[in-house]
């Protein structure tokens, strides 16, 4: 049983063979239509959702497989029933679980007791579907990930910053990474990513100065500066995050190369980054966000045993 909480789950390999599988896929040389019929994939929320919700749920169906939309608030889960009992009986039911979380702690329980695959659709320490589709994004741009520079501007330490970080010390990507300092990435989770992965600390770089950052960069990719559950911290960290680390074409034109804009939405338009730039010729937030649907049947079908 093969779970995908983290992207320490999935080795270098498998994360090239996902992508390779995704770019056969969606150009259609690999034809997987129906490969899914009479599968089930239940989708757990605790959290709102666009991206991830319909992209899954599109995925399955055509893989000819179905998904249903479970908002924590219309389970027992709501009233009191134990994630064992609950994983207990989805596994009975279902052929796949992917859960969107407040807390890591919760996928990690599901999974303990799931006879059934586990994907994390978000959670406080990662978001690892959204990045691997990141990949292949830049791969799909680029025509390669080897020698790629990302720089991230904003929040250090939340979800897609840390699973970012993860995959670049895997894959061997160069990541800048600039933030005020009181976000920037944690030192500890730093140290635990280098013991897992020897020699990726020359990968990863640490600034405050966004300019400093962006040099030579191939892509900026940015975050809300508020994540979901945080919103009574807004206008602490507006005041720390603006206007310095908002990514605006200032910024993007000092990077001495045409340098590509992403972002894995939703934006916070006027905040992490302006509407000149996300609505830009090197915006690919829409190809980005596009990408998540066929990286994830790649990644269901993975965890299936179809691939």
């Amino acid at each position: 049983m093969m779970h995908f909480l983290s992207l320490l789950d999935f080795s270098r390999d498998i994360i090239y063979k996902i992508i390779t599988y995704t770019e056969n896929i969606k150009g259609g040389s690999i034809n997987v239509e129906g490969i899914l019929e009479g599968k089930i994939m239940g989708m757990i929320f605790e959290k709102p959702s666009t991206r991830t919700r319909v992209s899954f749920e599109v995925a399955m169906k055509q893989l000819g497989g179905d998904a249903i939309y479970l908002p924590t608030s219309t389970l027992q889960l709501s009233r009191g029933e134990s994630l064992k009992d609950t994983a207990k009986v989805l596994s009975r039911y279902l052929d796949i679980l992917m859960a969107r979380v407040y807390k890591h702690e919760t996928l990690e329980e599901l999974a303990k007791y799931s006879d059934i695959p586990v994907i994390n659709g978000l959670s406080d320490l990662e978001h690892p579907v959204q990045i691997v589709s990141d990949f292949y994004t830049i791969y799909e741009y680029f025509g390669k990930l080897h020698r790629i520079k990302i720089s991230y501007v904003g929040d250090g330490n939340n979800n897609v910053a840390r699973s970012l970080a993860i995959g670049c010390a895997l894959l061997g990507i160069d990541l800048a990474m600039a933030s005020p300092r009181e976000y920037t990435i944690s030192e500890s989770f730093l140290r635990e990513l280098f013991n897992r992965i020897p020699g990726s600390e020359k990968y990863i770089s640490i600034y405050q100065d966004p300019y400093d950052a962006v040099v030579g960069a191939d892509v900026i990719y940015t975050d809300t500066f508020i994540s979901m559950g945080m919103e009574s911290e807004t206008e602490e960290r507006l005041r720390i995050f603006l206007p310095k680390y908002q990514v605006t074409m200032d910024l993007l034109n000092s990077t001495g190369k045409d340098t590509v804009f992403m972002h894995c939405l939703p934006a916070h338009r006027g905040h992490e980054v302006t509407d000149e730039v996300i609505d830009s010729e090197n915006s690919i937030v829409y190809d980005q966000a596009e990408n998540r649907l066929h990286t994830q049947k790649t990644i269901i079908l993975y965890l299936l045993g179809y691939l």
